[in-house]
């Protein structure tokens, strides 16, 4: 028997009813205790970790997100029992990952969350033969959108005053010029559309956040999005270790040398990584100009999502449609209203205590929505596709995209900070 009914909600409005509801409840008290997923022993893997009480912080997560889905599943119109089987799977493989994410190996090398539940995904997905209602049922982008919302709330007005003119202004330059060219080399090797505004926004923002962002604004395909992270997290590895040994070696400026790094590194951590093996100047410097890019992110998920709306004009029968009002309303992706409105409210009507207060809940929430989606992402991928033809050619215009940011930001880092 069937638990599928009609759909209240479509799903871009559901995920900011559901999204909006985990943030009132925060703001109204009802937060609790993160779980620790650090370890760097066994003692601690078992002592800490996977205590019964860091297990009882793990179980009161699953509640809440298991409640979340349950709504989102009844809201959707999908079938709730299919919905529960999949989604206890992938939660349980959602906190193995989080749980190596922890270890010392993963800190030490700054690789996030995601890629973990990445990997985790495509190992059980490829060698596990998956029912086929299993993987049609798995909600990737609703979890991708939710966090989405919840990530809005991270994104404050006040913190671009905070973060500096100079920043600001090396962000907005390198966001546009770097987009604009990761875009064309895209289009010129013939990466299609999709594919190519991802990349363009993971290596010209804020790199996995940013790949998320433009993936939902232009409902793309999850495994294009699983592709495009595992470029960024591949290339910012070897970008932490070499820039700032590059940087020595030509003897940057530390200003210019943090400007450089924030501008180029495509992850937060990595960021913050070598911007410590240069200086503390450079750490501090690093985290300003990065911290600016992340703040341009609604506003390029924004236009990203209008200029997506209107020029992709053919329709589900293949008919060309000009693109109305109404037409942009439809195919405009909601949970971005979602996200601006979380970032507005956060920015202009919550006190600076509330938003103290639930901060680290809702980053914790927001990084659970994410790993999800990524478990979820590799589960429904196929690992060959990750290496056809189309993919090497893709990752050939992320590379060239990639140097030309490197050189186009030391210019402008130069002429700022020096």
């Amino acid at each position: 028997m069937s638990l599928q009914k009609k759909p209240l909600l479509v799903e871009d409005w559901a995920v900011v009813v559901l999204g909006f509801l985990i943030i009132i409840a925060a703001i109204a008290g009802l937060h609790f205790a993160a779980p620790s997923y650090g370890w760097s022993s066994s003692e601690q893997l078992f002592g800490t970790v996977l205590s019964a009480d860091n297990l009882s912080k793990i179980g009161i997560q699953f509640l809440i997100a298991f409640i979340t889905v349950i709504l989102g599943a009844w809201l959707t119109g999908k079938d709730m029992r299919k919905m529960i089987i999949v989604f206890i799977v992938v939660f349980m493989l959602s906190i193995f990952a989080l749980i190596i994410s922890g270890s010392n190996f993963a800190k030490d090398y700054n690789l996030e969350a995601v890629i973990f539940s990445l990997v985790v995904g495509l190992i059980v997905g490829n060698l596990v033969k998956l029912p086929g209602w299993f993987r049609e049922t798995l909600t990737t982008e609703m979890f991708v959108k939710i966090g989405l919302v919840l990530l809005g709330t991270s994104v404050l007005f006040s913190d671009v005053l905070k973060t500096g003119s100079k920043g600001l202004i090396q962000a907005v330059a390198v966001v546009i010029s770097v987009w604009y060219f990761a875009y064309w080399i895209s289009k010129k090797m013939k990466v299609d559309d999709e594919l190519g505004i991802m990349m363009a926004s993971a290596v010209s923002i804020c790199g996995v956040s940013a790949a998320i962002a433009t993936s939902g604004a232009i409902k793309g395909d999850s495994k294009k999005l699983s592709y495009v992270v595992s470029m960024v997290l591949l290339t910012a590895i070897p970008m932490m270790i070499f820039m700032p040994v590059i940087a020595n070696a030509f003897q940057f400026p530390e200003a210019v040398t943090g400007a450089w790094l924030g501008g180029t590194i495509d992850t937060t951590g990595a960021v913050a990584a070598s911007g410590t093996l240069v200086g503390d100047e450079a750490l501090k410097v690093s985290t300003i100009v990065k911290f600016s890019q992340n703040v341009l992110l609604g506003i390029a998920a924004f236009a990203i999502s209008v200029y997506w709306t209107i020029t992709k004009k053919e329709n589900v029968t293949g008919v060309d449609q000009k693109p109305t009002l109404s037409i942009i309303w439809e195919r405009f992706p909601k949970f971005v209203i979602g996200f601006v409105a979380a970032s507005v409210l956060f920015s202009f009507f919550i006190s600076q205590e509330t938003i103290a207060a639930v901060k680290n809940p809702l980053k914790n929430m927001q990084t659970l929505w994410f790993v999800l989606a990524f478990t979820s992402i590799g589960l429904e991928t196929n690992f060959k596709e990750l290496f056809r033809k189309n993919n090497a050619i893709a990752f050939g215009a992320f590379l060239i995209a990639q140097l030309f940011n490197i050189i186009i930001t030391l210019i402008i880092a130069f002429m700022l900070f020096k």
